[in-house]
């Protein structure tokens, strides 16, 4: 089979489509058939050097996958060769075939055609397991979402909208804030030009829940930002890895501050994120509430080019590689 291997450690150039071997599933896994993968910003760190796969997973970049079963291991349940699933990984995306535990499985939802639901499972186990499994949003609460115009930020927006929320976006333009209020955003805050603790603040009173893909840089002001019994979630560190912490003003509003990854999560914990997914988030996908938003698709053979796009930022939602096309 075919796979996109990195020759070295840099730039998207680095990214090269090469054979390698075919994987072979294990007890409890199966192989796929990929019929595309999808691009998430993990992806051009693990390219860069700076995000190596956990112990035991593939080295192959990759975190999600559209395909086809081709074969169960040994013990595998529930499941059928020729069924069209989509699936959460811990590497591996970027291949012709994969091999995945079972209980990372998910099935294509609705009439979402199988190349599209490559775009779903990695932003979906994010939003749901940190949003609604961890910090509990409530209805006529208020989720803050920095980021709002990449992929997690537009499938966020849908599902805090679904569940009854109040829903405020950061975003870099007028456009972006534009197609994220026509996703449902309520507030759409300017970053360039707009304070959004000063914005939110004037708007809701604060936000109960946010969604922070900045890390450091963005850490005073998200605590600021939140009300009484308010809760931070930090999935990413586009703003850096360090910063201080005004306990005083934590503890003042009995909030909460959250670091969490999915990537390196035991199986179990990622089936169980899985499961409820398909059970509570996966209903809302079938019959249209939320829906992939998926910016562009670009041969997977062609990965170098789907990761300058995301690095340049003018992406609006996920970045898909096709396998054939």
């Amino acid at each position: 089979m075919h796979a996109i291997k990195l020759r070295e450690p840099g730039g998207p150039d680095n990214l090269e489509w090469v054979e390698v071997p075919d994987p072979e599933p294990g007890p409890g896994e199966v192989l796929l058939d990929v019929a595309a993968s999808a691009v998430n910003r993990a992806d051009l760190l693990q390219r860069q050097g700076n995000y190596p796969p956990p112990p035991g997973a593939s080295d192959i970049i990759g975190l999600e996958c559209s395909g086809t079963i081709a074969e169960l291991g040994e013990g595998v349940e529930g499941w059928q060769v020729g069924d069209e699933v989509c699936a959460l990984l811990a590497g591996g995306g970027y291949a012709e075939r994969v091999v995945v535990p079972a209980g990372q499985l998910l099935p294509v939802p609705g009439e979402i055609d199988l190349i599209t639901s490559a775009g779903l499972p990695e932003v979906a186990c994010t939003v749901w397991s940190n949003v609604v499994m961890h910090a509990n949003l409530a209805e006529d609460e208020v989720l803050l979402v920095h980021g709002g115009a990449g992929g997690i930020g537009t499938h966020a927006i849908q599902v805090a909208k679904a569940l009854g929320a109040t829903v405020a976006v950061t975003a870099g333009s007028a456009d972006r804030l534009d197609r994220c209020r026509q996703l449902g955003a309520d507030i759409a805050i300017n970053y360039h030009e707009q304070d959004f603790v000063e914005e939110l603040k004037k708007e809701t009173g604060g936000a109960d829940v946010i969604l922070d893909n900045m890390g450091a840089k963005y850490l005073d002001r998200n605590v600021s930002a939140l009300k009484t019994n308010g809760r931070l979630v930090i999935i990413g560190l586009q703003g850096g890895v360090k910063a201080e912490l005004n306990i005083g003003k934590l503890m003042g509003k009995r909030a909460s501050v959250a670091g969490t990854t999915l990537r390196a999560r035991p199986t179990e914990d990622k089936s169980r994120i899985v499961a409820d997914v398909r059970e509570r988030l996966w209903p809302l996908v079938a019959d249209g509430t939320v829906r992939p938003v998926i910016g562009q698709v670009v041969p997977m053979s062609e990965a170098s080019t789907a990761h300058r796009a995301l690095e340049e930022g003018g992406v609006f939602g996920k970045v898909l590689l096709a396998v054939r096309g």
